[in-house]
């Protein structure tokens, strides 16, 4: 692979997942108030347990980094308040980062228009493990806040 090649392996994904960042950060909240697809909770998911269960989530989750206040966007790293008004903003929050996430994730093929195929399957692995997790962890804490905020009367 060229230099040149190698370089646009390296700076792409930042500059996909800071350019990706700064347009959803851009889109209104009210964009993620749906509850439907892709934000509505699956059978399978168990009502979130799954992840506490089988992905053993509270053990890695604190290990991921909080990309929002690094772009002037909303830290969703600790729950600040138990008011209904921030648990509401703060669920849509991890809607706008799980779909942040997926649309970063989705941009592996770009690579695929320069890379040989192995490492187009280099990229391919990046994009899972850099973004799947943070899908999980925002599932997982949607869940969580949801039955917070389910259970302020």
């Amino acid at each position: 692979m060229t230099i040149l090649i190698w370089a646009a392996n390296i700076l792409g994904w930042p500059v996909i997942h800071v350019v990706t960042a700064k347009i959803i950060l851009g889109m209104p909240l009210e964009r993620f108030a749906s509850t439907r697809t892709p934000y509505a909770v699956r059978r399978w998911e168990q009502d979130g347990d799954i992840y506490r269960r089988y992905f053993l989530i509270r053990r890695w989750k604190p290990l991921l980094p909080d990309g929002g206040p690094w772009l002037g966007g909303f830290s969703k790293k600790r729950i600040a308040s138990r008011s209904k008004d921030y648990l509401r903003v703060f669920i849509l929050e991890t809607r706008r980062a799980e779909f942040a996430h997926w649309c970063m994730l989705f941009c592996f093929p770009v690579f695929f228009l320069w890379n040989p195929p192995w490492a187009c399957m280099v990229m391919a692995g990046y994009a899972i493990t850099a973004n799947l997790p943070c899908i999980v962890a925002q599932r997982y804490n949607r869940r969580v806040l949801t039955r917070l905020l389910n259970g302020i009367k």
